[in-house]
């Protein structure tokens, strides 16, 4: 089922996620719907609480064009090592219509459960680890407009406003 996605400035999107405690067929329908939801936007990752769920889950799927879906369905997301830098352009479903360049780490490794419940490990670099970092945010109430400058998040917000006003 296609669920709506939360737009800024939506005060769900910045809360805190609780952790997943049961792994249930309840649970693997709300992956479900996130992945059906994300690929319907379209977009690359969906965290839960975009679609006003405040549970530690996230999906994935950077394959883009002729290539197979590769979806990876994290719950309770952590990361738990980081290295290097890149500052790649993002945008959110979330956010619509803006995208800015935000400083993250260029390869970690983050851990976690499959909708199954076992035990995952997950290795990114590039545009991987951005969309892991980018959807853990999601988890932590931070969005990806949150990351950037002062003067570039007050540019935002007017641009925003004004677009608002416009519709």
């Amino acid at each position: 089922m296609i669920r709506t996605i939360l737009t800024y400035p939506d005060p769900e999107l910045k809360k805190k996620s609780a952790p997943v405690t049961v792994i249930n067929d309840s649970l693997r329908q709300l992956v479900e719907d996130m992945a059906e939801t994300m690929y319907d936007a379209p977009g690359i990752g969906l965290a839960a609480p975009q679609i006003g769920v405040l549970q530690r889950v996230i999906v994935i799927d950077i394959a883009g064009g002729d290539e197979p879906p590769e979806l990876i369905a994290a719950i309770n997301p952590v990361i738990v090592h980081a290295e290097g830098e890149t500052f790649e352009e993002e945008g959110c479903l979330s956010v619509p219509k803006y995208a800015a360049n935000v400083r993250r780490h260029g390869k970690i490794v983050v851990k976690g459960l499959n909708p199954d419940g076992e035990e995952m490990t997950w290795k990114a670099e590039g545009l991987l680890a951005i969309a892991f970092q980018h959807e853990i945010d999601h988890l932590d109430g931070i969005l990806f407009i949150d990351q950037i400058s002062q003067l570039k998040r007050d540019i935002f917000r007017r641009k925003y406003r004004k677009s608002q006003e416009e519709e």
